[in-house]
């Protein structure tokens, strides 16, 4: 646990993606299997205990530290893992040494009654940095800046493997990954993914900003405002399982079981996961309609009727055993056009190519596009190979403008990791008819670290009330919010739920009486 502990510590301190991405090597190259694995698990949000919660490590720290200073440490700190690794006393006698899998092990093998006594005795083998490792390990939300992607550079970097094996073999074999750690060290040969339905990585997209393109080189199709998936149909002979795969290789398919009932092509198609509107048969509905399906584990039959989920098919990978991800989109698409009709019509419809006569005609319609479920446009070149990550001048995505709406600041809330200091999460309104203001969203990102600093004090001068981490603040500060599109909510006092809100400006200029009204949003709802 010492060397996890340190890595952590390194990579909390360090901006620099480079240092990280050393640090990480380093890491790999140097620690015994399996504790790489499981910190590499770990560090990438890929582990889950769920017997341990952040209300086992909040009783468990009441029993050993007055419960007042733990809360007014707390709300100091900004992180439960960071307060309870501080103030747990630190156990008499000499420790004996932790290692990751072995905590990883106690942590698994606990039920929720046995918890509090497995946890409390690891937290006695450890010093404060150990502790804090160890909590991060079993709670998850590391914040130390190391994404999937990151972590599997490292590890292409640290046995000079190509990064895009790295992609495919990662989703198929589960933590630890010794297989994985044994083909980089050249111990053993690739893994053979033939009877898994493994996970291709996505291509993505480069934003379009102020620049135009060529549509006799590129083809365009509508951006559509859901969640990108993949399914993929495995086994020899496509005989296997079905699996859906978030844009992260996350596998989602518990959450949506129709849909995997309704793909049985041995293939492996990129699309949009979206729900129907109201409208039995209809069109898209907004992403806000989709959020009542994401993260569940288990679906109510109420669930699935109230929200039919389908997928709007973008591109082909595989068909039928051939993998088509080096042919040109044209040919692929020439292809997905004959394989869509082979898959059941209630769920799943092909993505149509915008008719557009040139860029200023395609230029017009993303323009005129409003429709709830419409993002904005993609850009794909022709003759563009289907290949992993960004690749410059072969997909563009050209996100349609925000919208605005001028808000006042209700209500701060500290942030987490870097921002633990600062109240950084703001709530705010818009005013009602009846003069009351009705809080229609919630931002933490937009601003800069000099207008976070500004903000923070604001915050501080002008409380009203407290109500635990949260702060009320005077209703006299004016935010431009901006956001991709507006939904009707019944969770929401205001009836009105925003898509992708963030600070766009710091309207000190305005009274926050001229702030924007409800009626005013309720007119942009698609």
């Amino acid at each position: 646990m010492k060397s996890f502990a340190a890595l952590i510590d390194r990579l909390i301190y360090t901006r620099s993606r480079n240092t990280k991405l050393a640090l990480i090597v380093d890491y790999l190259r140097h620690t015994p299997d399996p504790d790489r694995g499981w910190a590499i698990a770990a560090l990438t949000e890929s582990l889950d205990f769920p017997a341990v919660k952040a209300g086992t490590v909040r009783a468990l720290l009441a029993s050993r530290v007055d419960e007042e200073l733990f809360r007014l440490s707390r709300h100091f700190v900004g992180d439960t893992a960071e307060t309870a690794a501080l103030l747990w006393p630190d156990a008499p006698g000499k420790k004996a040494e932790l290692g990751v899998s072995e905590a990883v092990d106690a942590l698994s093998a606990t039920s929720r009654s046995d918890a509090p006594a497995v946890v409390a005795s690891l937290l006695d083998r450890l010093d404060a940095d150990g502790r804090y490792a160890l909590l991060k390990l079993a709670l998850g939300g590391m914040r130390v800046g190391v994404s999937a992607r990151l972590a599997k550079q490292a590890f292409a970097q640290a046995f000079d493997v190509p990064v895009d094996d790295v992609e495919e073999l990662w989703h198929a074999i589960p933590p630890p990954y010794a297989p994985l750690f044994a083909w980089g060290e050249g111990r053993a040969e690739r893994p053979d993914l033939a009877d898994v339905a493994f996970f291709r990585p996505f291509m993505l997209a480069h934003p379009l900003e102020g620049e135009s393109v060529d549509l006799a080189d590129y083809a365009a199709e509508w951006k559509w405002d859901g969640i990108r998936v993949q399914i993929v149909r495995g086994g020899r002979g496509g005989g296997g399982e079905t699996r859906i795969y978030s844009r992260g290789g996350e596998e989602i398919s518990a959450a949506f079981p129709e849909l995997v009932a309704a793909f049985d092509q041995d293939a492996v198609i990129d699309g949009e996961l979206l729900v129907r509107g109201e409208v039995q048969g209809g069109e898209a509905a907004s992403f806000n309609a989709l959020q009542q399906r994401l993260g569940r584990k288990i679906v109510s039959k109420k669930m699935l009727a109230d929200y039919p989920a389908f997928v709007r098919v973008y591109d082909l990978l595989a068909v039928d055993g051939n993998d088509l991800r080096m042919l040109p989109w044209t040919e692929r698409r020439r292809q997905l056009e004959a394989f869509v009709p082979r898959l059941a019509d209630s769920h799943f419809d092909l993505s149509q190519v915008i008719d557009a006569t040139d860029f200023d005609d395609l230029a017009e319609r993303r323009a005129g596009a409003r429709d709830a479920a419409i993002e904005g446009v993609m850009l794909k070149r022709r003759d563009a190979p289907y290949v992993a990550g960004r690749r410059a001048g072969l997909w563009y995505k050209w996100k349609r403008d925000p919208l605005t709406a001028d808000c006042v600041m209700m209500y701060a809330q500290r942030g987490n990791g870097r921002r633990a200091s600062f109240y950084s999460d703001y709530t705010f309104g818009c005013w009602s008819d009846a003069g009351e203001l009705l809080p229609v969203g919630k931002a933490y990102s937009g601003f800069t670290d000099e207008e976070l600093k500004w903000l923070d004090k604001f915050v501080r001068d002008n409380t009203l009330n407290r109500f635990g981490p949260v702060r009320e603040v005077e209703k006299s500060l004016v935010l431009e919010v901006a956001f991709d599109s507006i939904h009707g909510s019944k969770r929401h006092k205001s009836g009105l739920a925003m898509r992708f809100p963030r600070i766009s400006r710091i309207r000190r200029d305005k009274p926050a009486e001229e702030a924007d009204r409800i009626a005013t949003l309720q007119a942009m709802v698609t």
